[in-house]
């Protein structure tokens, strides 16, 4: 669902710290820690909660589709006027 690489990846995407990341998630900031440093599984609605905060920020996951899975910033809709 979310690797630890792909939530430090999209947090240097967007430009946020471990910090920022547990208060848009609604978790502590252990849980973004321990996630990141792979030293624990998180359970299935805390890494959905985590997923949504990135999402709503910009990021888009990409699965594994051969390379490994991965983050890219969504791409935005070009403005009008």
């Amino acid at each position: 669902m979310v690797t630890p690489a792909q939530c430090r990846a999209a947090r240097g995407l967007i430009g946020w710290n471990q910090q920022e990341l547990a208060q848009q998630a609604g978790v502590g900031i252990v849980t973004v820690h321990q996630l990141e440093a792979g030293v624990s599984q998180p359970r299935r609605a805390t890494l959905e909660v985590i997923r949504r905060a990135l999402e709503s920020a910009g990021v888009e996951f990409i699965d594994e589709n051969g390379g490994g899975p991965g983050v890219r910033l969504r791409k935005r809709p070009p403005k009008k006027g």
